[in-house]
């Protein structure tokens, strides 16, 4: 059976009480509350969002328009970045749409958090630091509050490995990345030797990737094989714009000559013999992965072999039913802020017809 957006709405609707959301003080919850915090706010509400990404004030903005007074815990430094996640570590975005002359991230996830709050998301700048999801309804702890939900949208993103050496945080978005698809095609890069550093298939899908805008890339890897799929191998030593560095590690990055602020070439040093040479390049790409944030969970959600949450196929539903997930905190594939914000929204669909 389908339904209309609005008769769908309509119907979600009368199943909520008006002014459902509430605070309650400590002292009329239960007794083992106490053992957690003996003065700790207590909040119920229909729907807890975790995260503060595309993705969580996608969910949040729907969830706001349909009177369900969300309550959504962005987070303070959460996994080492600021409350709005990844993008905020980025200057210019050019791949969002609405934008045809840019934005940037940090400016783009305030707009997204004003929207939220504007239709009456309830944004607490608190760091999640434990759940239960055993049973209904479900708590989601900080260390000053609880929130009791009955529904939760676990949202938190993941965050891409980097490597430190001298200069990777000082040129960081400024010929530093660690998303080439993201940022592979800006002009900075075009028709300019490039590095990505890596050995799995991330890194030979990136070294490809840009051979379209960089007149060459080079892969640094400071082994003498890759771990890639042979498949994926194959593509990269058949490209005539690749390069191997075999048994090698960036230890410097540093700024062009005509620019100090830019990247402007690195320093590789052979693992091996120990001798360092100079590499002239005008971007740096980290293919080493992401890290995804979902050691708070404990283990309560099904989680694959690289941490990423698992929901049902079609579908943002997690083994816990209730209990959704949305944004890159699932998607190790497309990892793009507006697929984020497309699961944002799909898991307010799945959450309205789990309701009826």
């Amino acid at each position: 059976m389908s339904y209309s957006p609005n008769k769908l709405l309509s119907r979600f609707l009368n199943l909520i009480p008006i002014g459902f959301a509430s605070t309650i003080s400590a002292t009329s919850s239960s007794s083992s509350d106490s053992s957690i915090h003996n003065r700790t706010t207590v909040h119920k509400t229909k729907l807890c969002i975790i995260g503060s990404g595309p993705a969580a004030h996608t969910a949040a903005i729907y969830a706001a328009r349909a009177d369900l007074n969300p309550i959504l815990f962005e987070g303070w430094m959460a996994n080492d970045v600021a409350p709005g996640g990844q993008l905020t570590t980025t200057t210019d975005v050019d791949n969002f749409p609405g934008f045809p002359d840019g934005v940037i991230g940090a400016d783009l996830m305030d707009r997204c958090r004003t929207q939220s709050q504007r239709f009456g998301t309830n944004v607490i700048t608190e760091t999640v630091s434990k759940v239960e999801f055993s049973k209904r309804p479900f708590r989601v702890f900080t260390d000053s509050r609880i929130v009791e939900a009955e529904s939760v949208i676990v949202a938190t993103g993941a965050v891409a490995k980097r490597l430190r050496f001298d200069g990777s945080d000082g040129f960081w978005n400024r010929g530093i990345s660690a998303c080439a698809v993201c940022d592979g095609a800006a002009p900075i890069f075009r028709n300019k030797p490039l590095v990505v550093i890596g050995g799995g298939d991330s890194a030979m899908e990136e070294a490809n990737f840009l051979t379209k805008y960089g007149s060459k890339v080079y892969i640094i890897h400071r082994r003498d094989n890759f771990r890639a799929s042979k498949i994926m191998q194959a593509k990269v030593m058949s490209n005539p714009k690749i390069e191997v560095l075999w048994n090698s590690a960036v230890v410097e990055a540093y700024g062009d000559d005509k620019n100090e602020r830019v990247v402007g070439g690195v320093k590789v040093k052979n693992v091996m013999t120990g001798d360092v040479s100079d590499l002239k390049v005008s971007g740096l790409f980290f293919a080493i992965g992401h890290e995804p944030a979902t050691k708070f969970l404990d283990g309560q959600l099904e989680l694959d072999s690289d941490g990423y949450i698992v929901t049902k196929p079609g579908t943002t539903k997690t083994s816990v039913e209730g209990v959704f997930a949305a944004g890159d905190v699932q998607d190790k594939k497309y990892r793009q802020a507006i697929t984020a914000a497309g699961t944002g929204n799909y898991c307010l669909a799945s959450f309205l017809f789990c309701l009826l």
